[in-house]
């Protein structure tokens, strides 16, 4: 059974960019607009990795990592930044927040499998070297 991908991203290119390479890939993907819409998917939908956009309408990608590492459920589920703000800090408010690792956009079409399957196996972004 295909590994099952929640994306979460406001931008329909972005997100739809993400979706073609992961369902490519052999993964099953689920999608949420915004910050509601990922944390109702992700209780619903059981993900094996979210990827989670920083920059969200109604609940940032922050705080819903929060919440999501918060819940029994889904607190083991790797969560992964995947944004355009690849300030400096960025990476390490994402990995406080909960995140597992951290994807910068513009997406890495030949990468994104690789590093999805990566966060998949357990490897947190310190073994990946950023």
């Amino acid at each position: 059974m295909p590994k099952k991908i929640l994306i979460v991203d406001d931008n329909v290119d972005s997100r739809e960019l993400v979706v073609k390479i992961l369902k490519h890939s052999g993964y099953q993907t689920v999608e949420a607009v915004d910050g509601e819409d990922a944390l109702e998917k992700a209780v619903e939908e059981r993900p094996d990795l979210i990827l989670m956009d920083r920059s969200l309408p109604k609940i940032d990608g922050y705080e819903v990592t929060r919440r999501l590492k918060n819940q029994k459920a889904l607190k083991d589920t790797p969560i992964v930044a995947l944004t355009a703000h690849a300030m400096r800090g960025d990476r390490e408010k994402a990995l406080e927040a909960g995140c597992e690792g951290y994807i910068s956009k513009p997406i890495n079409v030949r990468a994104l499998p690789e590093q999805v399957k990566a966060y998949l196996q357990g490897k947190r972004e310190r073994s990946l070297g950023g």
